[in-house]
């Protein structure tokens, strides 16, 4: 099965948001949506996701599943505009509970906040399937940049979220609370054992350095022969000291802190205060 793939590219956040499409029908599922936000303002904004709705209303496509390969730290999810908009259900990994946990203590989110993803429509395990239309999507859980990171398989196309980048950027970090390096290698493995001619269709790009173009397609074989990081031979132990050195010099992304608290909601803003407002928090010397 080749599921038709179209790619929406957000350059504020280096983000890629998909739409996955059935070979022969008009069922839809989108991977990895953006909602906009101004960090400086705290103004939300639909731009991103507008895009991604006039597509599939030009092609004239059914929504089946709005899909989050994690709880990103680097923009925020346009889930809920997005089934309000055009349907479906909003998934994630069943480990989203533990992010919940997590972050729940960190923005002192009490006890009205539900730390047991009934946010989202469905949850799913490792080893789970769900449809698009005709078309089957299993699901890998791949910890390590998170602990509820999914790749969706959808016949010959992979999901990988944050896990892989292009060949010549490498690996996600693994340095927030719950990821883990030695995991990331293991779910990079799983990841890797499928079919070489298996296209990768990751969730970020930054340009390495020497390449003019932005990308985010690439193949299992390529990943196995020319991945800066993983590449065949590399081992898990070198793999980890490479990793959290680097983890170690990295600033945490400017949108972490707003991006957590809704994320961790399956999109939706915290519930606003009497007068209807809707505030953010902003914790001290917690990350």
């Amino acid at each position: 099965m080749h599921p038709a793939v179209e790619a929406f590219f957000d350059l504020q956040t280096n983000t890629v948001s998909y739409v996955v499409k059935e070979p022969n029908g008009r069922s839809c599922a989108i991977i990895d949506s953006v909602l906009d936000f101004d960090h400086s303002s705290g103004r939300t904004g639909t731009s991103s996701a507008d895009r991604i709705i006039a597509w599939i209303q030009d092609h004239n496509l059914n929504v089946d599943w709005i899909l989050e390969s994690h709880v990103h730290a680097d923009h925020l999810s346009a889930a809920p505009y997005l089934q309000e908009k055009l349907g479906g259900k909003i998934g994630i990994g069943r480990h989203i509970t533990t992010v919940q946990t997590t972050f729940g203590k960190v923005f002192n989110e009490g006890t009205e906040f539900q730390r047991d993803g009934s946010q989202f429509d469905a949850l799913f395990d490792d080893g789970d399937s769900l449809h698009i239309g005709q078309m089957r999507a299993d699901v890998l859980h791949t910890p390590g940049h998170t602990p509820a990171c999914l790749t969706y398989v959808i016949g010959d196309a992979a999901f990988v979220g944050d896990t892989l980048f292009m060949p010549d950027f490498g690996t996600a970090r693994c340095d927030f609370p719950g990821g883990s390096s030695q995991q990331l290698f293991q779910s990079i493995q799983r990841i890797l054992a499928l079919p070489d001619e298996t296209r990768i269709f990751v969730g970020h790009d930054y340009k390495a350095p020497g390449r003019d173009d932005f990308a985010w397609e690439t193949t299992v074989g390529e990943q196995k022969a020319l991945n800066i990081h993983v590449a065949s031979g590399r081992s898990i132990e070198e793999f980890v000291a490479m990793r959290d050195k680097r983890d170690a010099s990295l600033a945490m992304p400017r949108l972490i802190l707003p991006s957590l608290q809704v994320n961790m909601r399956a999109g939706h803003m915290p519930e606003p205060d009497a007068e209807g407002d809707v505030y953010l928090k902003l914790p001290i010397n917690k990350l």
